[in-house]
């Protein structure tokens, strides 16, 4: 299978929220970055949790035609709303990457 350049990308992000974190304000939190890489690369995010396991969370980013661009700003916001203060110990934030079936 050739995969076109042109090919939008979606993005699958899920990880374990840490034991004891103010669900309140990690949501917040989460939706503030969501914000700020949609103001820079005019992609918004969803943010989901796991049905029957509210510790796993998942961030979808779909339909991304500036890979480059996205994960750039996706890095630096994940760094400058503090993610990692959010995320179990011993676990991490797991990206996937998948494109349409042609």
């Amino acid at each position: 299978m050739v995969i076109s350049e042109t090919a939008r990308i979606h993005y699958f992000i899920y990880y374990r929220i840490r034991a004891g974190v103010d669900r309140d304000d990690a949501h917040a939190n989460v939706r503030a970055m969501q914000a700020a890489i949609a103001a820079r690369t005019m992609v918004s995010g969803r943010l989901m949790e796991r049905r029957g396991d509210d510790a796993t969370w998942m961030e979808i980013y779909e339909s991304v035609a500036d890979p480059a661009a996205f994960e750039a700003a996706l890095g630096a916001e994940t760094e400058a709303h503090r993610l990692a203060d959010l995320i179990e110990p011993g676990s991490a934030r797991h990206l996937e990457r998948f494109i349409e079936c042609a």
